[in-house]
């Protein structure tokens, strides 16, 4: 069952996250927070900058997906970064790092099984349900930026997702202020290493570490590309761009560079 929260506090979340942050805006409506970052990205706003909404009309998933939250039920937030320093061609690691950071906090809050779904998705549970999603747009070609935009169910989750979960029904905090502090922390840490690493994912190990997380590698899996095809086969690894490896069933291997997974078989 959904519950509402207390509203975000905005004065803790600047207190305890300017500086890792360049700035930190709450608003109580919007149609998309990552649709307001990249406005604002266009027009000029700073790297590391952060919107975090109490509800959001129009939210936005991956594949052109729309979703809608109850308003005080989890966090939506978007970042902006401008990564100096290292090569758009390694830019598609954002929206993974940002998954991998997802699990960091939601590890630190809680003890439930957790776990992510390529690309991104963060599963939770021992069902391994989703509680969060997160997806990555550029923002400003003529500045490389990129707009990562994350939704964590916290005390409840989308009532049109019911596979979904939240934080709370499994044994983690209700207190939204203190998760999105968790989660800002982290994905600074993680961002910050990435970019000092000029977004080489295996000099900074986040491929290692993405690797380790992911709960795809070694299952059967289906893939749904975005064209209409769907690959079935075992997801073997992710290569240095951030692609699924995949294994059909007649030995063959194919680079997956995006595409909806679905969990056939766990790991053994």
């Amino acid at each position: 069952m959904n519950r509402t929260a207390q509203p975000l506090d905005a004065d803790v979340l600047r207190t305890s996250l300017v500086g890792p942050w360049a700035q930190l805006d709450v608003v109580e409506r919007t149609g998309s927070t990552n649709a307001d970052l990249m406005a604002a990205a266009a027009a000029g706003a700073p790297d590391r900058s952060v919107l975090v909404a109490e509800y959001q009309e129009s939210g936005r998933g991956r594949l052109a997906r729309t979703w809608v939250a109850p308003p005080g039920s989890g966090i939506t937030v978007s970042v902006l970064l401008r990564p100096t320093g290292v090569p758009p061609s390694r830019f598609g690691w954002l929206p993974l790092l940002a998954g991998l950071a997802a699990l960091d906090a939601v590890r630190e809050l809680t003890t439930a099984p957790a776990g992510l779904k390529w690309p991104n998705d963060l599963l939770l549970g021992p069902g391994y349900r989703k509680v969060a999603g997160i997806l990555a747009e550029v923002a400003d070609h003529a500045r490389p930026a990129v707009v990562v935009g994350i939704g964590l169910n916290v005390v409840g989750s989308p009532p049109d997702q019911p596979g979904a979960t939240s934080l709370a029904a499994e044994g983690g905090p209700a207190d939204r202020t203190a998760v999105l502090v968790a989660l800002l922390r982290r994905l600074a840490e993680r961002e910050a290493e990435w970019r000092d690493g000029r977004g080489d994912p295996d000099a900074t190990r986040l491929r290692a570490d993405y690797r380790s997380g992911c709960a795809s590698l070694g299952s059967e899996v289906r893939v749904e590309l975005p064209g209409g095809t769907v690959l079935t086969g075992i997801a073997e690894d992710v290569d240095r761009d951030g692609r699924l490896l995949l294994l059909d069933p007649a030995g063959h291997r194919r680079a997956v560079a995006a595409g909806d997974v679905v969990h056939l078989r766990p790991a053994d």
